[in-house]
């Protein structure tokens, strides 16, 4: 199939390729921050989250909050302290709906083709 027919066929990567989760996980500290969460295993605060890499208090906040408006992490707040949590179950949700999607996409016979309706129209 050429990339024009490629274009015009829905699939169920067209809803999950996500540019806010792409975005969010497309830089490295905030990758790094994501990975101190998730191993802590509960919330933490934003200034221990600050401690696990060596980034200002105030950007470590921002990349958080970006986290946040991908669906990665949620944030609660108690008095001035605002802590973050990693949504394991939603995150693991979206990775495996891609990879599933993504290997939806993969032809069977090697050749790219999509014969057997395997595309579905918008």
């Amino acid at each position: 199939m050429s990339p024009v027919e490629a274009a015009d066929c829905c699939r169920p990567i067209d809803g999950l390729l996500d540019p806010e989760l792409f975005k969010a996980l497309g830089d490295p500290t905030r990758v790094r921050l994501l990975g101190c969460l998730a191993k802590c295993g509960r919330a933490c605060s934003v200034s221990e989250v600050a401690e696990c890499c060596s980034v200002d208090f105030s950007v470590v906040s921002r990349h958080l909050a970006l986290l946040e408006r991908a669906g990665v992490v949620e944030s609660s707040k108690q008095g001035r302290t605002v802590s973050y949590v990693v949504k394991y179950a939603e995150l693991s949700r979206m990775l495996r709906a891609l990879a599933d999607a993504i290997d939806e996409c993969r032809p069977s016979d090697g050749a790219g083709s999509c014969e057997g309706g395997c595309c579905t129209t918008c």
